[in-house]
């Protein structure tokens, strides 16, 4: 089962900083029917302008993934860790049992990210945030698993909860195959460009809800960037 989400479809709010799209129900968009996708709890598509950002605000008990899709985005929190996520990379944050951060803009330019919330399994844990470069040449034509709470994917970003966020880079007319195991769900949206998964379209900033498809078929309509979470 694949179920198309187009991007005119979903939630939004334009708070003139911050131009936020929710593929699940967040903050004052709310849809009973789009509460979660097996652990993925929160996809929003954010576009933030120019020295701007989110002030400091707590979490607890849940994997932030942040992809940077055009811009940067400075991070800093209460352990005192800072850095600069720039286009293309990534950076998480295991809440765990408490942690305030922000996140600016400092760019003169608009930023441009999806933020990925996943349920953990490791509730109370220390809370920890990491950040890597993920050059597009290393994704360039399969997937990369770019973080990860699963055996074997050592190389990814260490999320608390067995569940993979990937990424692909693909030119149009390239395919990606992708196993998904009995049980499990995938959430999919292209970055850039068009897509089909099993024959269904999506062009950029839609998602497509997967469940019961043991094999994806993942085809470049043009030249896309595509990122997937898959979840129990």
């Amino acid at each position: 089962m694949i179920e198309h989400r187009p991007f005119a479809a979903i939630g939004a709010a334009d708070h003139g900083w911050l131009d936020a799209h929710h593929h699940f129900s967040f903050a004052d968009y709310q849809d009973r029917n789009r509460m979660n996708w097996g652990a993925l709890r929160v996809w929003n598509d954010d576009i933030i302008a120019p020295h701007t950002g989110f002030s400091p605000h707590p979490h607890r008990d849940m994997e932030i993934i942040t992809y940077v899709r055009t811009g940067a985005i400075t991070y800093e929190d209460s352990l005192g860790n800072k850095g600069r996520t720039g286009t293309g990379d990534v950076q998480v944050m295991s809440a765990g049992s408490g942690i305030t951060h922000a996140e600016y803009n400092r760019e003169d330019i608009a930023t441009s990210l999806f933020q990925i919330w996943i349920q953990t399994d490791q509730r109370g844990a220390p809370p920890a945030w990491d950040a890597r470069p993920f050059p597009k040449g290393d994704r360039a034509g399969s997937l990369a698993v770019l973080a990860s709470g699963m055996p074997g994917d050592e190389g990814a970003l260490p999320i608390r909860t067995p569940a993979r966020v990937l990424g692909a880079s693909l030119r149009a007319g390239e395919r990606v195959t992708y196993a998904l195991d009995a049980g499990r769900s995938a959430y999919l949206v292209p970055a850039v460009g068009s897509v089909s998964v099993n024959g269904v379209a999506l062009a950029a900033r839609d998602g497509a809800a997967i469940r019961d498809e043991p094999a994806l078929t993942i085809t470049a309509l043009d030249d896309c960037e595509i990122v997937m979470v898959d979840s129990a």
